[in-house]
C-alpha cells in the first residue's frame, strides 16, 4: 500500500472521528435534560448490571489475537473482530467517550472499517485498536475510583468498585511489566502498593488515605504510557525514528503506536501544557513524515509538559493549605517528578535530582504535619528547580 494512501486514510480517519463525535448533539429542551438527569443514575446501574457478565479481558485478547495475524501477513477476519467489538466492548468505550468527551469509539470503528477495505495498513489497525482500548480500560479504572469517592461510607459498595478497578488494571498490567523490563523500573510494585493502601483506607474509613493510594496507581499508569510513547531510549518516538531509517512505511506502525499510547495522556497535557501537547500530537500524527520525527524533541516536550503540571500541582497545594487537597496535590507533584525521573537525572545530574526528590517528599510530610513555614520554603525551592527544568528542556 502506498504511503500517500495511508496518510490520507489516517487523516480521514481522524476527521471522521471529529465529524461523528459532533453528530447526535442536537439541542435538547430543558425538560428533556432534566428528565435525562433524573434517569441517568438508574440507567447507569442497569447498564453496569448488563455488562457485569462480559469478560472484557477475554474479548479484548480474542480481538487482538485475530488482528495480530497481520504481523504474520495472514488474513485478518475483520467481521469477527468487529463483532467482538460491537457485542462486548463498544458500550464500554462509548460510556468512557461520553464522560471524557472522547472519540475512541469513532477512531476504533473507522480503523476497523479501513482495515477491512484495505485502505489502512493492517498492522497499524491492530496497534490503534490495542492501544486505544488500553486507554478505555485505564479511564474505566479511573471511573471506578470516582464511584468509590461518591459512595464513600458504603464499605460493601466501595470494595466492589475497587475490585472492578483492579480487574481493569489487570488487563493493563502486561504493558506495565513490559516497561518495567525496558527501563528497570518497579511500577508494578508501586501500583500494587497503591491498591493495598486504598483497601487499607477503606477498612479504616480513611478517605484521604484512599485518595493518596489512588494517585499512586493513576500517576504510575501515566508513567507507563509516557515510557511507552516518548521516553528515551525505548519509546515509540525513538522506535519509529530508527525504523524509518530502514523502512519508512513499516515505521508507520510504531508512529501509530506512539500516537495511540499518547491519547491516554493528552487531556492532562493539553490542559496544562497545550504547546507541548500540540507538538507531541503532530509528531505522532500519521500525516507527519515519519522520517522527520525527532525523538529528543518529543522527549523534551514531555519533560516540559509534565514539569509544568507538577508546578501547577504545587501551586494548588499552596492554595488549598489546611485541606485534604493540599496533601493530595503535594503527592501528585511528587509523582509527576518521579514520572520523568530518568529525564531529570539526565538534565540535572543524579545529585540534583535526588535533592529535588527528597524535597518533594519533605514537602508532602510538611503538608501532612501542617508545618506551613517549612512547606512554603520547600515549595518555592521545588518550583524554582522545575522552572529551570522547563528552560533546560526547551529545545
Amino acid at each position: 500500500m502506498r504511503k500517500r494512501d495511508l496518510t490520507k486514510i489516517f487523516a480521514a480517519f481522524l476527521l471522521t472521528g471529529s465529524v461523528l463525535a459532533g453528530c447526535g448533539t442536537d439541542e435538547k429542551s430543558s425538560e428533556d435534560k432534566t428528565s435525562a438527569s433524573n434517569d441517568s443514575k438508574q440507567v447507569e446501574k442497569e447498564d453496569e448490571a448488563e455488562q457485569a457478565d462480559i469478560d472484557f479481558s477475554a474479548s479484548f485478547e480474542e480481538a487482538k489475537a485475530e488482528l495480530s495475524k497481520a504481523k504474520e501477513d495472514k488474513e485478518v477476519d475483520y467481521d469477527k473482530v468487529t463483532s467482538i467489538y460491537k457485542d462486548d466492548l463498544q458500550e464500554l468505550v462509548q460510556k468512557r467517550d461520553q464522560e471524557t468527551e472522547g472519540k475512541v469509539d469513532e477512531h476504533i470503528s473507522t480503523a476497523l472499517e479501513a482495515g477491512k477495505d484495505g485502505s489502512l495498513d493492517q498492522v497499524v489497525v491492530a496497534q490503534i485498536f490495542d492501544k486505544l482500548m488500553q486507554k478505555v480500560f485505564y479511564t474505566s479504572m479511573k471511573h471506578e475510583f470516582t464511584e468509590v469517592a461518591e459512595n464513600w461510607g458504603n464499605k460493601e459498595e466501595v470494595n466492589e468498585e475497587i475490585a472492578e478497578a483492579k480487574e481493569f488494571y489487570d488487563i493493563l498490567e502486561p504493558t506495565v511489566q513490559k516497561r518495567d523490563q525496558a527501563y528497570d523500573t518497579k511500577m508494578i510494585d508501586a501500583i500494587n502498593g497503591g491498591f493495598s493502601e486504598m483497601e487499607k483506607a477503606v477498612e479504616e474509613d480513611d478517605e484521604l488515605g484512599f485518595q493518596l493510594g489512588k494517585q499512586v496507581v493513576d500517576k504510575t499508569l501515566m508513567k507507563t504510557f509516557y515510557l511507552a510513547a516518548g521516553a528515551l531510549p525505548n519509546g515509540y518516538a525513538m522506535k519509529a525514528s530508527e525504523e524509518a531509517k530502514e523502512n519508512a512505511e513499516a515505521a508507520k506502525a510504531e508512529q501509530a503506536e506512539g500516537w495511540a499510547f499518547y491519547q491516554s495522556l493528552d487531556s492532562y497535557l493539553s490542559g496544562n501544557a497545550p504547546e507541548e501537547a500540540e507538538m507531541i500530537n503532530k509528531q505522532f500524527d500519521l500525516q507527519t513524515d515519519v522520517t522527520s520525527i525527532d525523538p529528543e524533541a518529543v522527549n523534551h516536550a514531555f519533560v516540559r509538559g509534565f514539569s509544568k503540571i507538577a508546578i501547577h500541582e504545587y501551586e494548588e497545594s499552596g492554595e488549598n493549605w489546611g485541606e485534604d487537597k493540599a496533601a493530595i496535590t503535594a503527592l501528585e507533584g511528587a509523582l509527576f517528578i518521579d514520572l520523568i525521573s530518568s529525564d531529570l537525572k539526565s538534565l540535572m545530574g543524579e545529585e540534583e535530582y535526588e535533592s529535588l526528590s527528597s524535597d518533594a517528599q519533605s514537602y508532602l510530610e510538611a503538608v501532612k504535619s501542617q508545618d506551613k513555614e517549612k512547606a512554603e520554603t520547600l515549595r518555592t525551592d521545588i518550583q524554582n528547580v522545575l522552572n529551570d527544568v522547563v528552560a533546560k528542556a526547551n529545545k
